[in-house]
């Protein structure tokens, strides 16, 4: 499939539609090594576009692994409280991207930000029985009873069944939590349902995809195909 060249430009997210065609008709614009000066000429979206010789991505898809901080919501916009969408460079902001599922506002940790619908409901829906790791600071030591709970699968006070889940217990105060759903506050409402109250909360990964181990509140990557996939490992 071809497009456009002022529109394949302008899904980089760096130039409006309106700039994109200003730019190729002033000979800034090279594809595959050809300078074009008319910008309805089209291409596959494969084609390497440069801009006074930089390249940009011009995939109608894209796909970043964000390093949640704790203080921000997911959401594409909100009244009162900051999004994770305000920590995008500028260049990322009108890519359309938004957050796959949801961490809560105090919740660190592996975020998934995206402008594919199809993509980000195959990630959170339970049907794809892709796996969400996260490390739980609680009060009071996970016990073997605990572990074997989540295993079968709890029911929360308000009557939420919660599908089986892998507890694992660590130092005193931490454990791991592996879960395929991501029902509201669910991490933390069922360890408090075995009275083990949640104090810190951070997701380390998804499906076969993990934060980077030197990995920093705030920090963005973009993903390959290669790795985007591997959100999508299921166990």
């Amino acid at each position: 499939m071809t497009e456009r060249l002022d529109k394949l430009i302008s899904d980089s997210g760096l130039y409006s539609r309106s700039e994109a065609r200003t730019l190729v008709r002033a000979g800034r614009v090279s594809v595959d090594g050809e300078t074009v000066t008319a910008p309805e000429r089209k291409f596959p979206r494969e084609a390497a576009v440069r801009v006074d010789g930089a390249a940009i991505n011009c995939s109608r898809y894209r796909y970043f692994m964000l390093d949640k901080p704790a203080g921000y919501v997911c959401a594409t916009e909100d009244r009162s409280l900051p999004t994770v969408l305000e920590l995008l460079p500028a260049e990322y902001r009108g890519l359309g991207l938004f957050p796959v599922g949801r961490l809560d506002r105090d919740t660190t940790g592996l975020l998934l930000l995206t402008n594919d619908g199809d993509y980000a409901h195959r990630v959170i829906s339970p049907k794809s029985k892709v796996e969400k790791c996260y490390l739980a600071s609680t009060e009071g030591q996970v016990t073997a009873e605990d572990v074997s709970a989540f295993a079968e699968g709890l029911t929360l006070a308000d009557g939420t069944q919660c599908l089986p889940a892998k507890l694992e217990p660590l130092e005193a105060g931490h454990c791991l939590v592996r879960v395929m759903e991501g029902k509201y506050h669910q991490v933390k409402r069922m360890l408090a349902s075995r009275g083990k109250p949640v104090t810190a909360l951070r997701r380390l990964s998804i499906g076969a995809l993990s934060l980077p181990e030197a990995s920093e509140p705030g920090e963005l990557r973009e993903l390959d195909e290669k790795s985007k996939n591997l959100a999508l490992t299921q166990y």
